[in-house]
């Protein structure tokens, strides 16, 4: 069963603020921009994904994703992560997909062939849940079929995420994939993020030109 992949962005001057005053406003949105620009490229990559769909508000987002050949739902009142989750969810219902993978834009890591294994042998009724390198966050979910449990990211939703799945009685995995634990949120972030660049030239070409690696 291949599946729908899910991108909910924001619009690029309200993201990655929690970055602080060591990145300047034009150097941040070029990260957002370059971040996305690498998920979308590993994503297009992956062969258990049919359809990406990417729901944002942002102009320049929109023209990215549809040079990679997404699809775009409008946000334009930039609602919130849950909200344009549920809203990327509803079209990949309305194409008749059975199982989705909501990603994030901000994990220019994503190695398709582990996006591939995740979604390889995905039942009819199950969710994997994939944490965030802190182990609280979520940041992928697969939800088979797409209205299995209702996304409630955020602090804490690898919990929320558990109990939402054993609620509803839908056979659920905590799955680690190395190359989807590290997004970026804090300085903290920026600094795993480009000693991992350093460490292995070549990928997440676009975010490491960024960054100047």
């Amino acid at each position: 069963m291949k599946a729908s992949a899910v991108l909910p962005v924001k619009r690029f001057d309200a993201a990655k603020r929690r970055l602080g005053g060591g990145v300047d406003e034009e150097r941040r949105q070029a990260l957002v921009a370059a971040m996305l620009e690498d998920v979308l490229e590993a994503i297009g990559a992956a062969r258990a994904i049919e359809k990406t769909i990417v729901v944002s508000g942002e102009p320049r987002a929109q023209t990215i994703a549809v040079d990679a050949g997404a699809e775009i739902v409008p946000d334009p009142g930039d609602e919130g992560h849950v909200e344009a989750a549920l809203a990327g969810i509803a079209r990949a219902e309305q194409g008749e997909a059975r199982c989705v993978v909501l990603l994030p834009g901000d994990c220019p890591l994503l190695d398709p062939r582990e996006l591939d294994r995740l979604l390889t042998g995905v039942p009819e009724r199950y969710a994997a849940i994939v944490p965030d390198r802190h182990g609280t966050g979520t940041n992928a979910l697969v939800l088979s079929p797409p209205g299995a449990i209702e996304p409630a990211f955020g602090e804490g939703s690898c919990a929320r995420h558990v109990a939402a799945a054993r609620k509803a009685g839908i056979p659920f995995a905590v799955e680690d994939l190395p190359s989807l634990a590290l997004d970026l949120d804090t300085p903290a972030d920026l600094v795993a993020l480009t000693r991992e660049l350093e460490a292995g030239p070549g990928r997440a070409r676009r975010t490491a030109r960024v960054l100047g690696i």
